[in-house]
């Protein structure tokens, strides 16, 4: 039994986690390595910041646990009632033929929605992103901010069981993050899970449960803000001098 199964099966097993990540080690090519090192568990309505600059090992490994790198060893688990996840991207990704309704309406076909409870939804998610005018447009033609929004929308659109997040506020107005805010904790209400990756520290202080501090491609801390504090010998530092001081 290799060491990762090892540690794998020797994990918590718990109903409650929808997300469970274990990577020993990941990189681009054969023989680099970018993070190591890095596990983790999501629960039920929890929200899990994977915190740290620009290059620390946040979207490798958010691109690992997705399965997108052929040089990595790790394991992944979904649980949840449907074992489902929606990923959305810091970078939008479409199709330039198809106009917004028709991707959210390619991406209910694909997780085999009813088309009622799609129209239903994406309705709902017109309005509360302010979209509805643009419905019928092509997304090549819309702001940063409009794509982004779209990808949440199509995130949202599914209701799964853990959303994965890269970089989610890049783009957004103020309204559209309050927007966003509001749709991610009712979806936690519901049960589902959330792993965010972000630079955004003073944000994620505010919004997330617990963290992941990555630095050069490992874990420099995790746990809760208090303990974070702690670890830093900060008791009222705030979320980036706690990072700051440990990495």
């Amino acid at each position: 039994m290799d060491q990762i199964t090892n540690y794998y099966e020797e994990r918590e097993d718990d109903e409650d986690i929808v997300l469970d990540v274990v990577i020993e080690e990941a990189g681009y090519e054969a023989g680099d390595i970018r993070i190591s090192g890095i596990s983790f568990q999501v629960r039920k309505g929890e929200l899990l910041g994977l915190i740290g600059p620009n290059g620390a090992g946040k979207s490798t490994t958010i691109k690992t646990l997705l399965g997108l790198l052929k040089h990595a060893k790790a394991k992944v688990k979904l649980g949840g009632e449907n074992k489902s996840y929606a990923y959305v991207p810091e970078q939008p990704v479409f199709y330039e033929d198809l106009t917004l309704w028709e991707h959210l309406d390619l991406a209910a076909a694909a997780y085999g929605l009813s088309y009622e409870t799609f129209e239903s939804t994406a309705e709902k998610l017109l309005t509360q992103f302010g979209m509805e005018s643009v419905r019928n447009d092509l997304p090549a033609g819309f702001s940063k901010g409009m794509k982004q929004k779209m990808m949440l929308m199509l995130g949202f659109l599914v209701q799964p069981d853990v959303y994965i997040v890269d970089e989610p506020f890049i783009g957004l107005d103020p309204r559209a993050t309050k927007d966003f805010l509001r749709l991610l904790e009712a979806e936690r209400e519901r049960g589902a899970g959330v792993l965010m990756s972000t630079h955004v520290l003073d944000t994620a202080e505010k919004i997330c449960d617990s963290f992941i501090l990555i630095s050069g491609g490992r874990i420099a801390a995790e746990g809760t803000l208090e303990g974070i504090r702690g670890d830093a010998g900060l008791p009222e530092g705030s979320l980036f001098d706690c990072f700051d001081e440990l990495t």
